[in-house]
């Protein structure tokens, strides 16, 4: 499946050090994979919102039918908010 990041998920991880890119990139390359591997989670009250770990980074991402859209990219402790 396709992966899409959002202009602010692009420009965070753009602003990351490189073998923490790195290792992040590697992580949505697998979620291109059928069935995407990686540990991934379901968001509690959301019905399409799921979340990727990456060591200490989450990344967020939501199942739309034509691709998997990434819309956050962010340290543990400051995912969730918002």
């Amino acid at each position: 499946m396709k992966v899409v990041l959002e202009k602010r998920a692009a420009k965070y991880l753009e602003s990351l050090d490189e073998n923490i890119r790195r290792r992040i990139i590697e992580a949505l390359k697998k979620l291109q994979k059928v069935p995407p591997s990686g540990d991934i989670v379901k968001l509690q009250g959301q019905e399409t919102a799921y979340r990727l770990r990456v060591g200490g980074y989450r990344v967020l991402f939501k199942d739309k039918i034509t691709c998997l859209a990434v819309y956050k990219i962010a340290p543990r402790g400051q995912a969730y908010k918002e």
